[in-house]
């Protein structure tokens, strides 16, 4: 390969660390850490966590955006971002699961949050800087497949390493590790020249952001109740259960974005995401209607399957999208998409919930999920209202 063609699996290797720290925290240790430092209110305690972590997140993004679509203007690959990130996200991933109180807890995930995402953003960038539009169906199959593996990575050392100091620290080693790894990729390819440039919010944009946002409101609600279903329906260990289950889900996921690439390629691109979308929601029912292990299981690998079907299409839609000159903002306000349903997840399932007086019902897992299902159905539906015309149509 010559030295400057982009490779995406070297591109994608810090995506794979950062999906990391995601899978061990979003899915399994900010439930089980909310649960060891306030167990009398759990539910809420999480809430509040995933909701102030999301906040900082969004904040960090659209700042860091603009200064780094700055910088790319006078010529910069956006390295610095990637370092400054990796550094602060790897000493602050193990202040989290150290930290002996939920106070500090909270301001170890706020300090992550904004580490992690001073790098986000401007790496998300890479992708639609360095790859070519006709390639960009098998960059985004990559990503979304490095996505998953750096989850079931993160799930498999929260759930099997008991050890609250080498959780911390094998995560945090990855991190550096794959950011090495791309930051030195990232040097030997050519910066292309670009003007500077303003996000324009127009009625595409706008219909891209609601729609990934409705969808990944109903995600984030069966990531975050995932636990507690699990402790509920199934005999032994919940967090080792529930990583196993996730691990279940992400492989499935991750061989559904490998299959999605051609498709990407070649048709509509919301066609994709929409029928991924849609088996999503089938393994969802699936859950509400499971009285077996054997059934969760099942629904797991359904879910995870089409998970990594949409993954792919979103990846390749927003590249498609947004503006090519201003793209480390507008990764900062798409990724709005993905972290304000962070905050209004529990939100909404708490204030359901409360409304039902179900916040101690064991069948409250199992209320979030109906929620997840409307949730996605409507991301699918607002999803249709983009043109065709930019969205791979043959």
């Amino acid at each position: 390969m010559r030295p400057n063609t982009p490779n995406p699996a070297l591109l994608g290797a810090f995506w794979f660390g950062i999906q990391m720290v995601w899978g061990a925290l979003l899915g399994i240790s900010l439930q089980t850490r909310a649960a060891q430092l306030a167990p009398q209110h759990e539910l809420a305690a999480y809430a509040l966590l995933a909701g102030a972590g999301a906040a900082m997140a969004g904040i960090s993004q659209i700042v860091t955006g603009i200064v780094s679509d700055r910088r790319r203007v006078r010529g910069s690959r956006r390295i610095e971002f990637y370092v400054a990130g990796a550094i602060t996200g790897s000493a602050a991933v193990i202040w989290f699961y150290v930290a002996p109180s939920y106070v500090q807890l909270i301001a170890a995930l706020l300090l992550l949050q904004l580490g992690l995402n001073v790098a986000i953003g401007p790496y998300q960038a890479a992708i639609p800087d360095f790859v070519e539009p006709k390639a960009l169906g098998s960059a985004s199959a990559w990503m979304a497949a490095l996505q998953s593996l750096g989850n079931i990575a993160g799930a498999l050392v929260a759930s099997f390493v008991k050890s609250a100091v080498n959780t911390g620290a094998a995560i945090a080693s990855t991190l550096l590790l794959t950011c090495a790894v791309t930051s030195a990729h990232v040097r030997t390819l050519e910066v292309l020249p670009t003007t500077p440039d303003r996000v324009r919010i127009t009625r595409a944009f706008a219909d891209l952001f609601i729609s990934r946002a409705l969808v990944y409101v109903g995600f984030y609600t069966l990531l975050g109740y995932l636990l507690f279903y699990v402790r509920q329906m199934m005999q032994g260990d919940a967090q080792t259960n529930t990583g196993m289950l996730l691990i279940t889900f992400l492989i499935a996921a991750a061989i559904g974005a490998a299959l999605a690439a051609r498709p990407v390629n070649r048709f509509d691109r919301r066609n994709v995401a929409t029928m991924g979308g849609a088996v999503f929601i089938a393994g969802l029912i699936v859950f509400l209607i499971a009285h077996a292990s054997a059934e969760v299981i099942a629904a797991a690998l359904v879910a995870g399957f089409a998970w990594g079907i949409f993954l792919t299409a979103d990846w390749a839609l927003g590249c498609a999208f947004l503006p090519r000159n201003a793209l480390a903002t507008a990764m900062g306000v798409w990724n709005l998409a993905l972290l304000i349903p962070q905050i209004l997840a529990p939100a909404l399932v708490t204030a359901t919930l409360s409304a039902l007086h179900a916040l101690q019902n064991p069948d409250a897992p199992r209320i979030a999920f109906v929620l997840a299902c409307l949730e996605v159905a409507a991301g699918l539906a607002w999803l249709r209202r983009l043109p065709a015309s930019r969205a791979g149509a043959a």
